[in-house]
């Protein structure tokens, strides 16, 4: 019987020690994945909020505030920038812009698209769009190209009336690009791309390890930086060149003669 009842004692307190364990392995609140699209926006190029190509952000915002997104866009790509503004029910016209900036902050022009349009009174959205030039892998120091990095997406109303000012929106957002291929490929890259930190993490591959906490951004296209260096360029300069030799060797052919002519005078 003692035995019995210090094997019970034993296993109540077995259980009662057990219990916080159990307790701290409950599921708890995770933070968003990385394939989650983002539901918030920045208010600054500092504070842009993070999206992948393909994804579709979303935000709620107001009337005459800037809201800000940032994506990767790699050499040979052409990213197309959607955006929807949904209105509410009541508000005066209001004229809403996207405009696209590369990663030295340049604004980039769009080759095609609404880029900014006018909501009548009364409209429930309205929907913009920037079809970009071509990312380029290299460029002149003096020129505007578009090059390899982090973009950066503008979305705000102009010339907003008083009496709309503040008046809540939702917006989304969607990048997506086309792959130009060789048509686009230049003779030269950056060393870097042009992404928030990549000096700091440069300089903390060869210092101190603790430094790589500065980086100030982590998006990055699917296969890594530069993943198009091999294009249909490299196809279409390999079958030139063997159409070129082809063309020798069959003008080699045709030129040469049936040999060397014949000693013996003509008519002996």
């Amino acid at each position: 019987m003692r035995f019995t009842r210090a094997l019970s004692a034993a296993v109540v307190l077995l259980g009662l020690a057990a219990a916080p364990a159990a307790a701290d392995s409950s599921p708890s609140a995770s933070p968003s994945q990385d394939g989650d699209a983002p539901t918030t926006a920045g208010t600054s190029f500092r504070t842009a909020t993070e999206f992948k190509q393909g994804q579709v952000a979303t935000a709620n915002g107001a009337a005459g505030d800037y809201l800000y997104w940032s994506f990767p866009a790699d050499a040979e790509q052409r990213p197309t920038v959607k955006a929807t503004v949904k209105l509410p029910e009541t508000h005066a016209a209001q004229t809403w812009r996207v405009d696209v900036y590369d990663g030295l902050r340049r604004r980039q022009a769009c080759q095609w698209g609404a880029q900014a349009r006018t909501a009548d009174a009364g409209t429930s959205s309205v929907e913009l769009a920037c079809v970009l030039r071509t990312v380029r892998a290299w460029t002149e120091p003096w020129a505007n190209d578009p090059l390899p990095g982090t973009y950066y997406v503008r979305l705000t109303a102009v010339n907003v009336p008083t009496s709309d000012l503040g008046v809540p929106v939702s917006t989304e957002v969607r990048v997506d690009s086309k792959d130009i291929g060789g048509a686009a490929a230049v003779d030269g890259s950056l060393a870097e791309p042009l992404v928030p930190g990549i000096a700091v993490t440069s300089g903390a591959d060869q210092g101190d390890e603790d430094e790589k906490g500065a980086v100030l951004s982590a998006i990055e296209p699917e296969d890594g930086w530069s993943s198009g260096w091999w294009s249909d360029r490299w196809v279409w300069s390999g079958i030139g060149a063997v159409l070129a030799a082809l063309a020798g060797i069959g003008g080699y052919a045709l030129t040469r003669g049936s040999g060397r002519p014949s000693r013996v005078p003509p008519g002996v």
